[in-house]
């Protein structure tokens, strides 16, 4: 009978010291789940150190994986726009992952998205707990559902948190929920999904205000 191979999670592979550079360079030897295998590297986040906002995704995709770099892609794009939409600077966020690897299945030679697993969103967690614990923002944008259950629980659903603020667990932070800006890109009515993103990126906005 194989036996199955029992990953420890992030947490043993975060630095005694989590500086920035060292957080960067401890994340490139995690294996604190299977991820880590196929991935081409891990993806940490980036932005400044000060920044009031943390906007938080759900993975790298495929284009975030070989740069090593978030929100590098298709979805990226559409946050960027959406974010001068509303008013906010890109160079003055900080913007991340809740899962640092690329979870895909091959299809011919295209790389398609999966969805983490919750055993890997968990094993994850600590890297976005260090994130947001050296940034220590005002506020904590929660892009897609798997960014929400990363620091709300596997219950948590976007439609019961947005279009408000409230207060993050455990955080001195606020915290705002919306779709991720790849909704935008899949869903038939495009322009209405991509303007409600818009409106809470406002929301948002005028909370840093």
């Amino acid at each position: 009978m194989a036996t199955r191979t029992v990953y420890p999670g992030a947490e043993e592979f975060l630095p005694a010291r989590p500086g920035p550079r060292n957080l960067r360079t401890a994340i490139k030897t995690c294996q604190g789940c299977d991820l880590y295998l196929d991935a081409t590297q891990a993806v940490f986040g980036e932005g400044p150190r000060d920044a009031p906002l943390v906007l938080v995704g759900e993975q790298p995709g495929d284009v975030e994986d070989r740069d090593g770099r978030p929100f590098t892609g298709p979805a990226g794009r559409v946050l960027d726009r959406a974010l001068e939409d509303a008013g906010l600077d890109r160079e003055q966020l900080y913007l991340t992952n809740a899962v640092k690897h690329f979870r895909f299945e091959h299809r011919g030679k295209r790389r398609i998205h999966q969805r983490p697993t919750l055993r890997q969103t968990t094993a994850c967690r600590p890297w976005l707990s260090a994130e947001l614990d050296l940034v220590e923002p005002d506020g904590v944008v929660l892009l897609g559902a798997l960014a929400g259950q990363s620091l709300l629980g596997a219950d948590y659903r976007v439609g019961d948190h947005r279009g408000r603020i409230f207060d993050l667990p455990g955080s001195t932070a606020w915290a705002l929920a919306t779709v991720h800006p790849s909704a935008a890109l899949r869903a038939e009515d495009r322009d209405a999904v991509y303007a409600g993103l818009v409106e809470d990126l406002r929301l948002a906005a005028a909370r840093l205000a």
